[in-house]
């Protein structure tokens, strides 16, 4: 008889059912006539706070113990625990991190979804932490463990992800549990069974298939093999250009292809492949031998396409209105068949929107009158809209604005984008032609452009000032210093401060200062001075 219990530490962020899945096991333990107790760390909110559980089930029933009742923990030792269940990837190796997990031990039942932290956020750059080194800690700290998308699958069976997690713990075979144990107090739930259901049966068919194939591949071919699976990504569209670049670019060319495909249309595409061949011809040149992997092509193929998908109201309006979308919110707010969904969509285009979808000559007169009315004290011009994307006028409305596109190319801002796009491409091609490195990093440098709006404008001309002053002059070796100390400069420092000073070091002149109009604002009227005003609740 084994007289120690089997212990399972549950993590996950708020909101996510973590209570409710610890709440489904304990009845279930219950409803088999098991022994269990449970115990909870609440967190605060999605990423500032863990919110973690720990369950302990004796795995004897109770009509076994000739009245003898176990003595459970109350919370999980370290190295310690008999498996881990987590709904986020990075939580997970937090926990291992914190020596939860033993390498001989503990089973981890992990999703490989991220909800992205603040830190991560922060970052003008690509914060993110690279999931190979989450997942790397998993399986060198577990001695065994299951990873797929658990979020993905509770939105595809519109449920919440502790009903996947739920199905994950149950075709581990952790407790000794039936599987119509867990299903009778699932279904006992009332409103929402059925989905939770589904998602408990996903769940629970892909660990349990993974299971029997990792003890079998264990069995068969060595006792090495690492335990463990991956969600299958999707494979890149296929076109009639999918063999014109090397291998290791071809599934980065393959999504930027098809993206600008359904931004604009073939002849758009078809010049995106004409300049990522500019690079590769110069790229073959500099690095006969394929050394360095094809790797300038590799990233001109990803930024050159998120650079000419830029952003606009066509593409807003194309994206507001999709079916996809619509199901997506459906989902989201869990709306049945009977529910009346209202769905409104809040828009406030200004000038330069407008101006953009206008010939060069008209845009300007209207963008010289905007600045006139700022020079003046009022604000700039826009127009605040409020649409019923659920109602027939408001997505034909819509509609009718994403069918522009071929009004986008005849617009202020085409023009402009490409004539931009164009002196990067050359200072790639340039670059590349004098030293791979140097290639290397200006290409690097279209990390630079994101976002809308003023950072939109200002990643531009930050890119632009690097490519004038530090990649054309100089030997090849020390301008690719140069270029990647300014990148990492304007990435760390949304400010420009740093970007600045790293400008002056490597010789160039600091970026020019923008003339910013004087805004004069009247004194509003009220009750008098700030300590007579009445105070407000709110």
């Amino acid at each position: 008889m084994k007289n120690r219990p089997t212990s399972l530490l549950i993590c996950a962020l708020g909101g996510e059912g973590g209570g409710v899945l610890t709440e489904w096991l304990v009845d279930i333990a219950r409803h088999a006539g098991y022994a269990a107790q449970a115990t909870s760390i609440p967190g605060v909110a999605q990423r500032t706070g863990a919110t973690t559980y720990y369950i302990e089930v004796f795995p004897v029933p109770m009509k076994d113990l000739a009245g003898k009742r176990p003595v459970f923990s109350l919370n999980p030792v370290p190295g310690a625990l008999d498996a881990m269940v987590s709904s986020e990837l990075l939580e997970t190796a937090r926990q291992v991190g914190n020596g939860m997990t033993a390498p001989d031990r503990t089973l981890v039942l992990t999703s490989s979804a991220r909800t992205l932290t603040t830190q991560e956020r922060m970052q003008l750059g690509d914060g993110r932490t690279d999931p190979a080194d989450l997942l790397k800690l998993v399986r060198q700290f577990s001695r065994a463990h299951q990873v797929f998308d658990m979020a993905a699958i509770a939105r595809e069976c519109g449920t919440v992800v502790s009903a996947v997690m739920l199905g994950a713990v149950a075709g581990s075979g952790l407790f000794p549990f039936k599987r119509e144990d867990y299903e009778a107090v699932v279904k006992a739930g009332g409103k929402g069974a059925e989905a939770s259901l589904r998602g408990f049966a996903r769940g629970f068919d892909i660990v349990a298939k993974g299971r029997e194939q990792a003890d079998f591949v264990a069995q068969v071919l060595a006792p090495a093999v690492p335990a463990g699976t991956l969600a299958p990504q999707a494979s890149p569209p296929q076109h009639r250009h999918a063999d014109s670049f090397p291998c290791t670019v071809q599934e980065m060319f393959g999504l930027g292809y098809a993206r600008l495909l359904e931004y604009q249309g073939e002849a758009y595409a078809d010049l995106y492949v004409q300049r990522l061949q500019q690079v590769l011809r110069a790229e073959r040149d500099a690095d006969p031998q394929g050394e360095h992997g094809f790797e300038t092509t590799k990233e001109m193929a990803r930024w050159l396409a998120l650079w000419m998908a830029f952003d606009d109201i066509v593409r807003v309006a194309d994206l507001k209105s999709r079916a996809s979308r619509w199901q997506r919110v459906q989902g989201e707010v869990k709306a049945g068949q009977d529910d009346l969904l209202k769905l409104y969509d809040h828009f406030k285009p200004g000038v330069p929107e407008f101006a953009a979808l206008l010939p060069t000559p008209l845009a300007g007169q209207l963008v010289a009158w905007d600045r006139k009315r700022i020079a003046r004290g009022r604000q700039p011009w826009a127009m605040p809209l409020k649409i019923g994307t659920h109602s027939v006028l408001g997505m034909l409305a819509l509609r009718t604005l994403a069918s522009l596109k071929w009004l986008r190319v005849r617009g202020s801002r085409f023009a402009v984008e490409q004539q931009m796009i164009g002196e990067w491409l050359d200072g790639v091609v340039r670059g590349t032609q004098r030293g791979w490195e140097l290639g290397h990093e200006v290409a690097l440098c279209g990390r630079l452009i994101k976002g809308y709006g003023s950072t939109n404008e200002r990643g531009k001309e930050n890119l632009l000032h690097v490519l004038r002053h530090l990649a054309k002059g100089g030997v090849a070796a020390d301008a690719a210093r140069a270029v990647r100390a300014a990148r990492e400069a304007a990435l760390a420092d949304e400010g420009g401060k740093a970007l600045d000073a790293a400008l002056v070091q490597h010789g160039a002149p600091p970026r020019p200062i923008k003339a910013v109009p004087i805004q004069w604002m009247r004194k509003p009227r009220g009750p008098g001075p700030a300590e007579d005003a009445p105070a407000r609740v709110q």
